[in-house]
């Protein structure tokens, strides 16, 4: 599209131009009024393009309709977000201060909040062997070219010597030797690509680690258990200075394009109204760029260079934003002044992602050759802030996808906007509440006496506020001759038990319908619980709901955000050891298996395949495979404990050649060799095509 920098990043530079063969002198304030003469020039010339000009109405109508969708999202992110804090709505506080009630706020919600993560993160955030993924080929791959080559020399040369000795095959014995090749290679095939899976799994791990991956889970996994829906990005590749050491031991800082992930605030998620899934719907996301962020953009491909200084001189200091009430509301809700949303000089950038048809992007000013096709959707990406349009490309993805992902604690069909720990149980947090307050009311006024007294009968300046030990009341006559007591004394009734039964009650719903109970987080249970094996069971019933969220997160999360990673890797990685046909496994719901339950497994595996006919089974290469992963799982180095495959095999065939030194005839004339070889003047022969005895023939004839 237009406003797209050149071929690789790079930011134009000044030219110089040489005039009558003289080279022209002036002073540096001259210069830079040409340069900025030239830049405004340019922004203007590309921002008065019918398709930017387009492009800007069409995303401040999306970015209207997104808004006000979002409305009902936003009332529940809001309410989500005070009960993290424990804290009452500005309306809610207003009512019980009329009621004269304490404001006390039950952290019931939070402390479910709390045991969620927990549990979260001890099943998905890991290293190692204890990663929630993995990467295993495609149970069929598919032969490359030069191994489907190779072996059509290879039968060629079969064929011509098998005709050469005057047994020409036939077709048929073409095709089942060309089947038997296949079988052959399949299981080479087979292992190169496990080789190759094992090195793209390790590139991808260390991308995580230095991409940020595992803090931008850890915030994604507070995100879900607190609001409707957790957001993910990436990756997102940068340009970032990375700093690299010369032979000789000097330090390079050099800028280089790596991969990101980074958690995204929900509140700054637009989808369209339509939306039921994020890898496929249009939706904004709002960015808040300070000045030295939007800067570093000039010289990204993609960014306008002109459109982004232009932006940077307009609003200067002063910022710009998209002012919204949710703005303010959420400031409150996290505890900060009001004021604080206003004037920090940050620039507020709408990043859109949505289809436009080619009819459309004609209209707008398109050239024909990016758009032939008029009733085809393409995939748009542009950032527009204010009326500036500072990035418009076409999605690069060659599947349209959005580097976005989205779980929720429970999931809606057909919305973007799942149920949050908190929306399942919100009536249960407000009967906690409110039996809370009540109960604090009650106690006060049940700690103590009240007193009634006759008003007539008290003297002129008698305190009537004040009680303590000792006291002497004093009081005048009735002037009615009443004999009534002038003093009453009685106890108002207690009802603190009738009221923490409501609270336990409604507390115990809170476990049920969010499927966390509190014993899941170690807190004291009774009844089956006070047994392990009782214990046992309650944790392996309750995990299902577990089960359920990782399996989410596994499906909605981890799988496309892995295997975006990898089709990147597959497609711009020079290295060609780390290609293969492999396919990202997420495991994270088989992980809530405990690491001491795995381990008696493993060691129950490796002694019941510990004799003399399992091994002949899976051979010395099994054998090590399982040691392998015994030792990973004692956090031990595997590469220490077992030797590499090669030392494996070189030994194998010490242990053969030693075998069959004591074999020999005493003569040292070797044994006669045993049958199912063909031979010709003393060697084997390679025809593969001699007709072989058929069963129930004698002589090999029908």
């Amino acid at each position: 599209m237009p406003g797209q920098p050149p071929q690789g990043g790079a930011a134009p530079s000044a030219q110089v131009i040489n005039i009558g063969g003289f080279l022209p002198v002036g002073n540096a304030a001259a210069a830079a009024r040409m340069d900025a003469r030239a830049v405004d020039d340019e922004y203007q010339a590309q921002q008065n393009q019918p398709v930017i000009a387009g492009l800007a109405a069409h995303i401040r109508s999306f970015w209207t309709n997104a808004r006000t969708a979002r409305l009902e999202a936003e009332t529940r992110m809001l309410a989500a977000l005070l009960a993290r804090r424990g804290e009452y709505s500005v309306e809610k506080r207003a009512s019980i201060a009329e009621q004269r009630q304490p404001a006390i706020y039950m952290m019931v919600a939070s402390a479910k909040m709390r045991q969620i993560e927990a549990l979260l993160r001890d099943v998905i955030i890991g290293n190692g062997a204890e990663k929630p993924w993995t990467l295993a080929p495609t149970p069929v791959p598919s032969l490359p070219p030069s191994m489907v080559a190779m072996a059509v020399q290879q039968l060629t040369a079969e064929i011509e010597q098998s005709a050469a000795s005057g047994f020409p095959p036939s077709i048929e014995q073409a095709q089942i030797r060309l089947r038997e090749m296949r079988d052959e290679l399949v299981p080479r095939l087979q292992e190169e690509t496990r080789a190759a899976c094992e090195r793209m799994e390790v590139k991808m791990e260390d991308q995580l680690v230095e991409g940020g991956y595992l803090e931008a889970l850890d915030q994604f996994i507070t995100d879900l258990a607190t609001f409707p829906t957790a957001f993910l990005a990436g990756p997102v590749i940068r340009r970032k200075p990375q700093l690299t050491w010369s032979p000789e031991g000097e330090m390079i800082v050099e800028d280089k394009l790596v991969p990101e992930w980074e958690r995204v605030d929900p509140f700054d998620m637009y989808p369209a109204p339509w939306a039921t899934k994020l890898s496929t719907a249009d939706l904004i996301r709002k960015h808040r760029l300070t000045r030295s962020s939007l800067n570093e953009m000039i010289g990204v491909e993609g960014f306008s260079e002109p459109a982004i200084r232009k932006v940077l001189e307009q609003y200067d200091d002063r910022g710009f934003r998209e002012w919204l009430a949710v703005d303010s509301q959420k400031a409150i809700a996290e505890g900060k002044l009001q004021g604080q949303t206003l004037d920090t000089g940050l620039i507020d950038a709408l990043q859109f992602w949505g289809s436009a048809s080619g009819r459309m992007l004609q209209g707008w000013g398109m050239p024909k050759d990016q758009v032939p096709d008029l009733a085809k959707e393409y995939q748009v990406e542009a950032w527009l802030i204010g009326s500036h349009v500072i990035k418009a490309v076409l999605n690069a993805d060659p599947l349209a996808r959005r580097p976005y992902y989205s779980a929720s604690f429970q999931m809606v069909p057909g919305s973007v906007w799942g149920n949050s720990p908190y929306d399942l149980m919100h009536d249960c947090q407000d009967m906690c509440n409110g039996a809370a307050r009540a109960m604090a009311a009650n106690l006060g006024i049940a700690s103590g006496p009240q007193v009634a007294i006759l008003s007539n009968r008290i003297p002129a300046g008698e305190d009537v506020t004040e009680l303590y030990p000792w006291k002497i009341w004093q009081f005048e006559s009735d002037p009615m001759g009443s004999t009534a007591a002038p003093i009453s004394f009685f106890q108002p009734q207690s009802n603190a038990n009738e009221l923490m039964t409501v609270y336990e009650r409604f507390s115990a719903l809170a476990d049920e319908y969010t499927g966390i109970p509190r014993y899941m987080a170690g807190f004291e249970t009774a009844g089956a619980g006070r047994t392990a094996s009782g214990m046992s069971m309650m944790i392996g019933n309750a995990s299902k709901s577990t089960k359920q969220v990782v399996g989410t997160i596994d499906t909605y999360v981890l799988t496309p955000m892995l295997e975006r990673l990898y089709y990147h890797n597959m497609r711009y990685s020079d290295d060609p050891a780390l290609k293969g046909d492999v396919k990202v496994v997420a495991r994270g719901a088989a992980s809530l298996i405990t690491k001491e339950s795995a381990q008696v497994r493993t060691n129950e595996f490796l002694q019941a395949t510990g004799n003399p006919i399992d091994m002949q089974i899976i051979g010395l290469e099994g054998r090590a495979e399982l040691l392998r992963h015994a030792s990973k799982r004692l956090d031990l180095n595997p590469d220490k404990v077992v030797p590499p495959m090669a030392v494996l095999k070189q030994r194998a065939a010490e242990q053969q050649a030693m075998a069959a030194q004591q074999t020999m005839q005493p003569q040292g004339t070797p044994a006669k060799p045993g049958g199912g070889e063909n031979l010709q003047n003393g060697a084997p022969t390679t025809d593969n095509f001699s007709p072989k005895p058929q069963k129930g023939s004698s002589n090999g004839n029908q």
